[in-house]
């Protein structure tokens, strides 16, 4: 009797130490690409900036290289700038998103689910899916009261789409005996809707918040040009207008780096949440 326990632990310990093994050597495969690519970009960068400025009339260009870039981080960040754009775009972010899934994802589970919904609202959807959200600025500009609420809505217009349609997608997948099962079994409207519907579509419903992350961090840089005083696209605006070509690449670099993160988190939360792990 002990003797097959202490195998069974025996083996128990080596899947557990072969699953680690193969955890950390895909973590570190991983890393070696993730800092490759990286590296290979910064030298893209270094080079195309060293043969522009061989031309003595393009000179001006060197404090876009990564040298003077990576050079400013410490300015920006000491006097407050980095920190300031981050809180405020970051803000305008979080509303912004956070309409367009509130209102998204109901309007999805509605369009998946309601076929009379879906043939009425299907051309409308994609019509307005196709107008540049920038193209809404001047609208929102009369609109609104402040440009706070303008931008927010502009990113709320821009990022609800992807969030509509892939939830729609994910419901449409989803099979309708699962439904029938439980009317069976007496399941009310909240049941479906939190125990059937919302489990199997949420690896669509994060899907479709990645995408929509993506756009509106794309939006959002362009609509804070104009009409305030804070956020990455102001500074990068004020950079350039007082000609601090070093502060204004340092901030486009910033802007990639904080956009991935949240696109990782995402991916993250997808992995993490989503049944389809499996």
């Amino acid at each position: 009797m002990n003797g097959n326990t202490a195998a069974v632990g025996m083996t128990g310990a080596g899947v557990t130490g072969n699953c680690l093994s193969r955890a950390l050597k895909v973590t570190a495969h991983n890393s070696v690409h993730f800092f490759v690519g990286l590296i290979a970009l910064a030298a893209i960068w270094w080079a195309a900036i060293y043969f522009v400025t061989l031309d003595p009339d393009m000179s001006g260009f060197r404090d876009f290289s990564p040298a003077s870039t990576f050079a400013a981080f410490p300015e920006i960040w000491e006097d407050g700038t980095f920190r300031s754009a981050i809180a405020a775009s970051g803000n305008r972010l979080g509303w912004g998103l956070g309409l367009a899934i509130a209102i998204g994802v109901p309007i999805g589970i509605a369009f998946g689910q309601l076929k009379w919904f879906q043939n009425l609202f299907n051309v409308p959807f994609q019509f307005m899916r196709m107008i540049s959200p920038l193209s809404w600025e001047p609208i929102a500009v009369v609109v609104f009261t402040g440009w706070e609420e303008a931008i927010i809505f502009l990113i709320a217009i821009a990022s609800v789409w992807p969030v509509v349609f892939s939830t729609a997608a994910g419901l449409a997948k989803v099979d309708p005996n699962w439904f029938k099962v439980a009317r069976n079994l007496g399941a009310k409207p909240w049941h479906m809707v939190s125990r059937i519907i919302i489990p199997a579509i949420m690896f669509d419903v994060l899907t479709g918040i990645r995408l929509a992350l993506g756009v509106a961090w794309i939006v959002i840089i362009p609509a804070e040009f104009l009409g305030v005083s804070s956020g990455f696209g102001h500074a990068i605006e004020d950079a350039r207008e007082s000609l601090e070509y070093a502060h204004l690449m340092a901030f486009v670099v910033v802007i990639g780096a904080v956009g991935y993160v949240l696109d990782t988190i995402c991916v993250l939360l997808i992995k993490r949440y989503s049944w389809h792990r499996g």
